[in-house]
Parts: structure tokens; sequence; C-alpha cells
């Protein structure tokens, strides 16, 4: 007689180990980043914020550089210099978002802001 053994795959508990629940959360986090990114991918650039400098920030180079760190995040983890940089990123948005003064820039770049705070925060988990 031969026993078969079958794994049933199951979504960690609270009482997985602690390790076990940040991975899960962790490939969570980067999960969710990948699709801010391909959401971010599809929408349109606000028109009346190309070539405008707001608080200092030139908005499509925040827009671009968002983008370009989560990209990185996805990839590995950041040097120092590049973490620090991302920190400052995000740090921009809150002087940045308020002084948006149309309704779909503002929700465009919540949506960037997202995408910097989520890559922030999986570097965070990553030094963890």
């Amino acid at each position: 007689m031969t026993t078969q053994v079958h794994r049933i795959e199951v979504e960690p508990s609270l009482d997985a180990p602690v390790p076990d629940r940040i991975s899960h959360m962790f490939e969570e986090k980067l999960d969710a980043l990948s699709q801010m990114m391909a959401e971010h991918m599809a929408a349109p650039f606000p028109p009346g914020l190309r070539g405008l400098s707001i608080e200092g920030r030139d908005m499509v180079l925040l827009d671009a550089d968002s983008y370009a760190y989560a990209a990185v995040v996805l990839e590995g983890p950041l040097d120092e210099q590049r973490r620090a940089g991302l920190i400052r990123l995000t740090a921009a948005f809150e002087k940045v978002l308020p002084a948006i003064g149309d309704e779909y820039g503002a929700k465009y770049y919540t949506h960037v802001r997202g995408m910097a705070v989520l890559a922030a925060e999986i570097e965070t988990l990553r030094g963890e």
C-alpha cells in the first residue's frame, strides 16, 4: 500500500512565525507596487502640469523620478545614496500636492506619491 501526500498551500495566519508573515507581507507589497506602476503607466500625464515647476520641483521630473525609484526597488535593494534620494523625494510631495490646482493633477500625483511611499516602505522592510 502506498500513501500519497498532498501539499496544501494556505495563507499565513497570525499563528505563523514572524519571518513568514513578514515575507508574505513583503511579497504583497512588491505585487502592489508592480500594480501601481502599471496603473501609473496607463494614466495620461496631466497636460496642465507639463513644463510646470511647483515648490521648486519640475513636475515631469518628479513623476519620472518616482517611477524610476519604484522600478529599481522592484529589482532589489537601493544603495544608501538612492535610499536617501527616495526619502527626499517622498518628502517633496508634502509641499507639492497641496499646491496642485486641478483635480486630475492632484489625483494623478497622489497616486505617484503612493507609489513612492510604497517603494520606501519596501526598502524599510528590506532593512529589517
